[in-house]
């Protein structure tokens, strides 16, 4: 039996979503609080086990999956607006790269007990959220998933009035080590500030990578969560680095949730501050030159901000919250066995939206987003690791007209309705590929733009004429907890 280990961690939960009845509160020591039944993963398959019982049907048990979708689990990064808003308005280029190491580190504390598996995206699956602000602006936040095997979710958000951006792409790939399972997360995310840096429509650039996160006890022993190896924040256009070591602890020394770190000239190799503590606790900073010590981040207080969405009955069949709500009612009733057949039926119907378009010669492509046009040169050059970015055109200099094309792009406030009928896939036939549109025609609204869901979601689909019926594949014949292949032959 085969676990998605790979989109088994990313960012813990704690945004709270129309669906998700859990309020997790951020650990302060090495035991966290697990459920009463939690034991490990092995002995919950081998208590179902029963002479002539069929393996297929054996169920993960409740306290692996986590009910929500990976898009929605990413949202945890901005989830703390108190370090997010006010990074551009900080005038010293060194003091502002220590906020954005501050805003990095803040939100890994977000988690919920013991460990958790987020529902795997589908391709074609989307996202979308905002958080409203104290003083009155906005967020927005926008995800699908571009690619199912290997798995990537791509995402984009913005706070227009504060000159924020970012632009991410997370690639889970997973590894088996013994009693542990390890994802290691590649893909990177851009902060952009655009109200700095020498290029206007790039800004000042913060690229961020991501610890690995291993599940520990995964066969036998209390299962344990913990971040581990390093991670970077780059700004190029001010040649700083920050060195952040998430340190796994050993078997005979050390503590859970450890951190250490520096921040340094990346060009002369000087540097400026260290950095140490807990990433579920309190986090310090130490000037070397001074060695002035203080508190960089105290996750042990913080509490986070969820951000809001769109009711379920106004949301299209592909967007997360909808598409999951039977399976996540299941799995907050703990309800196994019901889980996993509206689990069951999503990714069978994954399989026959694959099988039709190899049946058809077409190749699907993202709705929301567009491949990254990087090299020398290149519109996107610096940025190939994010694969895919949003495919609009986003006025950075003038926040109101940056409003009503980020909600051109798709539904994301209370009211807007999808327009389309998003089939999938939204797919050219491989022959006429040549006079398919090019990737670089984004949305582009100008000022009379309405805001109302118009763009891409308008988009006219392919002709349901002629379509062949296509055999049914039930997954529980696989593997239940298996990628569904969704991949091009």
């Amino acid at each position: 039996m085969s676990a998605d280990w790979g989109s088994f961690f990313h960012l813990s939960s704690g945004t709270r979503s129309s669906m998700d009845e859990s309020k997790p509160e951020a650990g302060s020591g090495e035991d966290e609080v697990v459920e009463p039944e939690q034991g490990n993963v092995l002995s919950h398959i081998i208590s179902q086990l029963r002479p002539g019982a069929d393996l297929s049907r054996v169920v993960l048990p409740t306290f692996i999956l986590e009910p929500r979708s990976m898009l929605e689990r990413i949202t945890n990064f901005m989830a703390h607006p108190e370090t997010l808003l006010p990074m551009p308005t900080i005038d010293d280029p060194l003091e502002r790269f220590v906020s954005v190491v501050k805003f990095y580190l803040s939100g890994w504390h977000i988690k919920p007990p013991g460990v958790k598996k987020p529902l795997n995206p589908i391709l074609g699956e989307t996202f979308t959220c905002y958080w409203d602000y104290p003083d009155g602006t906005r967020g927005y936040y926008i995800a699908e998933q571009t690619s199912h095997h290997p798995p990537k979710s791509s995402y984009f958000f913005m706070a227009p009035e504060h000159h924020i951006r970012i632009d991410g792409t997370l690639k889970p790939r997973s590894k088996f080590l013994g009693n542990s399972a390890a994802s290691m997360m590649e893909g990177i995310a851009i902060l952009r500030f655009l109200n700095r840096g020498r290029n206007p429509e790039k800004g000042e650039r913060y690229v961020l990578t991501q610890p690995n996160m291993y599940a520990r006890g995964i066969l036998f022993g209390k299962m344990k969560y913990e971040l581990g190896d390093h991670s970077y924040v780059r700004c190029p256009e001010n040649n700083l680095v920050a060195d952040i070591e998430f340190k796994t602890k050993g078997y005979f020394s050390g503590t859970y949730n450890a951190i250490g770190g520096t921040i340094k000239n990346e060009k002369t190799g000087e540097v400026y501050y260290e950095l140490n503590g807990l990433w579920n606790g309190e986090m310090f900073i130490k000037d070397v030159h001074t060695h002035k010590k203080d508190v960089l981040f105290d996750a042990t207080h913080a509490k986070h901000t969820p951000p809001s969405t769109r009711p379920i009955e106004q949301q299209g069949e592909r967007e997360s919250q909808r598409l999951w709500h039977s399976t996540v009612k299941a799995l907050i009733a703990r309800n196994h066995e019901a889980a996993t057949d509206e689990k069951t039926k999503i990714e069978d119907r994954q399989r026959e939206e694959a099988a039709k378009r190899a049946d058809d010669g077409v190749e699907w492509r993202p709705r929301l987003f567009r491949p990254v046009h990087g090299g020398p040169g290149g519109p996107d050059e610096g940025e190939e690791d994010l694969d895919w970015i949003i495919s609009a055109h986003i006025d950075s200099q003038n926040p109101e007209l940056a409003v009503k094309q980020i909600l051109s792009i798709a539904p994301i406030l209370d009211g807007q309705k999808d327009n389309s009928q998003f089939q999938i896939p939204p797919h050219v036939p491989k022959q006429e590929e040549q006079t398919a549109p090019s990737s670089s025609d984004a949305v582009d609204v100008k000022n009379t733009g309405s805001g109302t869901g118009s763009g891409p979601s308008e988009a006219p689909q392919p002709s349901s004429e002629g379509k062949k019926s296509v055999e049914r594949k039930d997954s529980r014949t696989s593997e239940v907890d298996e990628y569904v292949d969704a991949e091009e032959k």
